[in-house]
């Protein structure tokens, strides 16, 4: 489990000894004291800065130049800096290597006496990231908490995960160990939250290497009752029926709920923000999915290849999607293939409709035009959305129209639920499109994001700025002709503002309504009250019209958060048009066919092919049929090495669980039975980290298949028992085969 860069005295300071620095680093060690296990970016002006351990750490991790500021207990105090207008990236780099940060900016008066108020607005971990530069748009990023639970002498375990820039949120209750870890495998976490003292590797037995992602929390943070009332008050719930928690299932889920609660306490501990946007969890049943364990996901090349290329993986051939919502829903079904077949034949159906009526190539000329609708709502809840994230959105909801239009006439259940999902939305399109400027500037403090004419003070207030120099030559030349003097002339300086400069000689032909201000060699100055209203409206004409459009931002995301629902649905249904139509158009270039189910045990595969071997070869991909059933439950393949025995194995596997995904598959056709699993075992090396041999990973593997292989499960071993002798894995293959 990788630990935060220990507190020292030097770093956190002590108390007593806080009177020997300045009031500012005072002030940092009072702030750091309360984060010890996060790196601290202290605003300073136009940079963030860190101090002492902070410093040389991140100056190792972010190749920043180390330098110094003062001295503590009669040393030089390490220093390191990012400005604040690129700390983004430096931010992204820091999290990638596991890193913590806790912002604090200042927040007091900068006219104020003594130290410039600052404190800490949020805390960003590896797992709790929403702002869009931070995130992979193409992938989820999930927060994960795991518990034991030990009570009346029975073990549970319980997992959950919160994806926060979309608000996906979900409990389960693992079986057991090699369960756990295939989950995780599936869920991918991007920071995982343990109780103080639990060890992965044990909850696991080994079989998810992630201590890395680790982080421990306070055992009490794990209290399912406390999590129930948490959970309640934040979805405005008196219990959690409505999701799926009730009398009949709640001891069973108690581990889940103790994990549901620390990930709360946490996301609540780094956010310091209502987390609005969370207003669900689902409880999910390894029942409703093919499971596919930590070393099938591998062998199967499901999201990288041996080389850790996605490109050379079946997502690389597979994804098409045209939006960030898209890609990762398609990453979803293909993580968690689901079983049933229900559902599964109405994707089956919708993608042969699209691919009937040519739909996929319109449907990605407006999809290309669709931005993140999910994540920009989950930033518009939260408060931290940009400008240009608005501008996205309206752009966005334009094209709902022309997505419904290209869907019209579609007749399968899941296209036209899909039409009416995506319905226009004019009560918020229409208002983005008045308030929003069309190219909007990239930060609200810079103006320019609140279109004109939306409203009516903050036209004001842009119009003095804009019409300033008209208004002044009207107002000299009114001056003129009230005094008579034609030499009158109005001008301006940074002491005195604006005046109005007259010869002394003709001073005194000045009207009464004029007061004199100031009085030189050769000429006089005066002002009026029409001067003065004018001079105090332009010079702050600025800073009120900037402060008027943060409060039209600022309502318009209440505004747009009161249609959270509508835009999460929409959202939703996006991303499921998107996977479809990426299907659709796959299955259109390869000729793949629709599969079917049936409740016999067993798969029929006629003229079979490798999905990515066949895309990515040269030459004619040779098809295979595969016949498994209740008369006929084993293959033995046997051949020359490079004869494609491992390919035929794979291909089967893969188009079992293309079929499982709601795709269409590589064959001529393929009738499936009822399947729960998929084991691999194919190919192996040394685990010389571990300390086990070749022969040992593969009895470790072997082990794992033959205690949770069921009736229907679909199991592929390749050359077992070649760690050994030649009649010792003979042997063993008999018996593996025998037992199967």
């Amino acid at each position: 489990m990788t630990q935060q860069p220990q507190s020292s005295p030097e770093r956190t300071g002590e108390t007593d000894a806080f009177a020997a620095h300045t009031p500012m680093m005072q002030q940092f060690l009072r702030i750091k004291q309360a984060h010890p296990d996060v790196l601290l970016f202290y605003r300073m002006g136009d940079f963030y800065e860190l101090f002492f351990e902070d410093a040389r750490h991140a100056a190792r991790l972010l190749d920043l130049t180390l330098t110094q500021r003062g001295n503590s207990a009669g040393e030089p105090i390490p220093m390191a800096g990012v400005p604040v207008h690129a700390y983004e990236s430096y931010l992204a780099r820091l999290l990638k290597a596991g890193e913590s940060v806790a912002i604090c900016e200042q927040v007091g008066d900068v006219q104020a006496k003594g130290p410039m108020k600052r404190e800490v607005v949020k805390v960003v971990t590896p797992g709790t990231v929403t702002d869009e530069a931070l995130l992979e748009q193409r992938q989820a990023h999930r927060l994960v908490a795991v518990h034991r639970q030990r009570k009346r002498g029975r073990e549970r375990l319980g997992l959950a995960h919160l994806d926060l820039s979309s608000g996906r949120f979900a409990i389960m209750a693992p079986a057991g160990p090699d369960e756990l870890a295939t989950e995780l495998a599936r869920v991918d976490p991007r920071e995982l939250l343990l109780a103080e003292g639990t060890s992965l590797e044990a909850l696991t037995g080994g079989l998810f290497g992630g201590d890395h992602l680790g982080r421990e929390r306070p055992v009490w943070h794990f209290a399912s009752d406390t999590a129930i009332e948490q959970l309640c008050a934040q979805f405005g719930t008196r219990d959690l029926a409505g999701f799926g928690i009730h009398a009949d299932n709640r001891e069973a889920l108690d581990a889940a709920l103790g994990a549901a609660g620390a990930l709360w306490q946490y996301v609540n501990d780094t956010q310091r923000t209502h987390i609005g946007h969370i207003d669900g969890l689902s409880v999910e049943q390894t029942r409703d999915a093919l499971l596919l364990d930590v070393h099938t996901r591998r062998h199967l090349e499901l999201f990288e290849d041996s080389q850790g290329r996605p490109d050379g993986a079946l997502i690389g051939l597979l994804d098409r999607t045209a939006t960030g919502m898209g890609a990762r829903r398609l990453r979803e079904w293909l993580a968690r293939p689901l079983r049933d077949h229900v559902a599964l034949a109405a994707r089956h159906q919708a993608i042969s409709e699209l691919r009937e009526r040519d739909r996929p190539a319109p449907l990605f000329e407006a999809l290309r035009q669709v931005n993140d609708i999910e994540r920009i709502t989950t930033r518009i809840v939260l408060g931290t959305a940009r400008p240009r994230d608005l501008a996205a959105l309206r752009d966005s909801l334009q094209q709902l129209p022309a997505l419904t239009a290209t869907l019209a006439g579609c007749e399968q259940p899941l296209l036209t639920e899909l039409i009416e999902n995506l319905a226009d939305l004019p009560e918020v399109r229409e208002v983005l499109e008045a308030a929003i400027a069309e190219k909007p500037s990239v930060w609200l403090r810079d103006g320019g994001v609140i279109a004109n004419g939306f409203d009516e003070e903050l036209d004001r207030l842009r119009g003095l700025s804009e019409r300033a120099d008209t208004t002044l030559t009207a107002m000299e030349e009114d001056a003129r002709r009230q005094s008579g003097i034609e030499n009158l002339k109005l001008a301006y300086n940074r002491v005195h503002g604006y005046y109005f400069e007259v010869p002394r000689s003709q001073s005194a032909r000045m009207p009464e309504t004029f007061t004199r201000r100031q009085t030189l060699k050769s000429v006089e100055r005066y002002t009026n009250e029409t001067l003065k209203t004018f001079e105090q409206e332009v010079l702050t004409a600025r800073d009120k019209a900037l402060a008027r459009e943060r409060e039209c931002f600022n309502d318009l995301l209440r505004r747009l958060t009161a249609s959270q629902v509508e835009l999460r649905r929409r959202a939703n249904a996006l991303a499921d048009l998107d996977t479809l139509a990426a299907l659709a158009e796959v299955a259109e270039r390869h000729q793949w066919t629709a599969p079917r189910f049936w409740d016999e045990v067993g798969i029929e595969i006629v003229q079979g092919r490798h999905p990515v071997v066949e895309a990515n070869s040269d030459t004619v991909f040779v098809p295979n049929d595969a016949g498994l059933g209740p008369d006929r439950c084993m293959l033995l393949i046997t051949g020359p090495n490079m004869g494609g025995k491992s390919t035929y194995m794979r291909q089967t596997a893969l188009i079992v669980l293309l079929a499982h995904a709601g795709a269409h598959v590589p064959a001529e056709s393929a009738t499936i039975g009822p399947i729960d699993r998929i084991f691999t075992r194919i190919g192996a090396s040394d685990d010389l980290a571990s300390g086990r041999s070749t022969f040992m990973v593969e009895m470790t593997e072997t082990a794992e298949i033959l205690h949770h292989a069921t009736d229907r499960s679909l199991v592929l071993i390749d050359e077992i028992g070649r760690g050994t002798s030649t009649f010792d894995g003979l042997a063993l293959a008999w018996a593996v085969a025998e037992h199967l």
